[in-house]
């Protein structure tokens, strides 16, 4: 092929695509203009339904929940004071006991035949005191054989009374009213000051021991009033605060309380778990919005207002947190409208519908 032939081929098909190129590079007349139309079209914006509510000022309490176990008022494990074998046992397992009931005692036969000895010597010894005064009064013995006389007497009843006392250690007898459990011993068998005869426990009244975050130290005092419920019962019952630990536990952060339940009718039992309810603090005047009202951002906390029709944010400062509200202590005022559906669909200066205002 002649090469002009050629080089007149590769020049058309330059021509051509550059012709393609510049028709799709160059700008082409807007069509809407071109029909008459002066102004580029706008598109319209979408007003967007919310519901919102009107602060007011209410009173806020700033209560909690937490988790506490119920304690017996006193409970002590028995044992004797003294060794020896058990001869009496005198009490009935689960049975309520009153204060001062003799439980149970080993063998005093040893101690009882001593303190027999020490009482017929102790009337010798007091008639003896009795004559030697006489005498004293006519001269007739020495004032040393007299003193020698009372001092055998005092000697024989300091035995006697030491001896009572070892008696009294062999009688295990409760120390308070309250309920025996379990017995761990039988008769017959051999106690010391470390066997555990049995657990008595008073549950009425019964404790209600709980702790709550640091930040509530020092705020309920005793007389505060609370209330609590036991699973697998529908009532809901009250008690009085009646003690506070002296301290913050530095490892949990945390700090124990104890309230007292009267339990008259000895229904519930110590051990079991309760879920305490309770008002730490009461704050009157207060400002407070729906928690679903405010969007956190940046680390800073801000809600929508409504103004015109038109959604407008506001920066606050959060106070006390309830269940449901946030107290605000700065950026809304009483008589103000704040958003509280569709929040994260705002933006500043969106055009909003009221469906509601609570």
């Amino acid at each position: 092929m002649n090469k002009y032939v050629r080089w007149g081929i590769v020049g058309v098909i330059v021509v051509g695509l550059t012709g393609l190129g510049i028709h799709t590079f160059v700008p082409h007349e807007n069509k809407e203009l071109s029909e008459g139309n002066t102004k580029p079209t706008k598109k319209k914006e979408n007003s967007l339904n919310v519901r919102a509510v009107t602060v007011k000022r209410q009173t806020l309490n700033d209560g909690l929940s937490v988790s506490g176990s119920l304690l017996p008022d006193e409970e002590v494990q028995l044992s004797f004071e003294t060794s020896g074998k058990i001869t009496e046992i005198h009490f009935r397992e689960g049975a309520t006991v009153h204060e001062g009931q003799l439980l149970a005692k080993v063998n005093d036969a040893p101690l009882q035949a001593e303190l027999r000895k020490l009482e017929s010597q102790l009337r010798l010894a007091s008639d003896r005191v009795f004559r030697q005064n006489a005498l004293l009064a006519k001269e007739a013995v020495s004032r040393e054989a007299f003193q020698e006389a009372q001092t055998n007497l005092a000697t024989l009843r300091a035995e006697i009374d030491m001896i009572k006392a070892n008696i009294d250690q062999t009688e295990l007898k409760a120390p308070f009213e309250g309920i025996i459990g379990l017995r761990q011993v039988s008769q017959g068998a051999y106690a010391s000051p470390t066997t555990v005869i049995a657990t008595l426990t008073k549950i009425r009244p019964l404790k209600v021991e709980f702790s709550v975050p640091e930040r509530y130290a020092g705020l309920l005092k005793p007389g505060a009033s609370l209330h609590f419920t036991v699973e697998g019962q529908m009532d809901t019952l009250s008690a009085k605060v009646y003690a506070t630990d002296s301290k913050v536990d530095p490892e949990t952060h945390t700090y124990t309380i104890r309230a007292q339940y009267a339990n008259s009718n000895g229904k519930l039992m110590p051990g079991r778990y309760v879920n305490v309810s309770l008002n730490a603090h009461e704050y009157k005047d207060a400002i407070a919005v729906p928690s679903e009202a405010i969007i956190s951002e940046m680390g800073k906390d801000k809600v929508f207002l409504y103004k015109n029709g038109i959604a407008q944010p506001a920066e606050i400062v959060k106070g006390l947190r309830t269940a449901s509200q946030v107290q605000v202590l700065k950026g809304v005022q009483p008589g103000d409208t704040v958003i509280v559906s569709g929040t994260m669909q705002l933006r500043t200066g969106q055009k909003v519908i009221l469906d509601s205002v609570d």
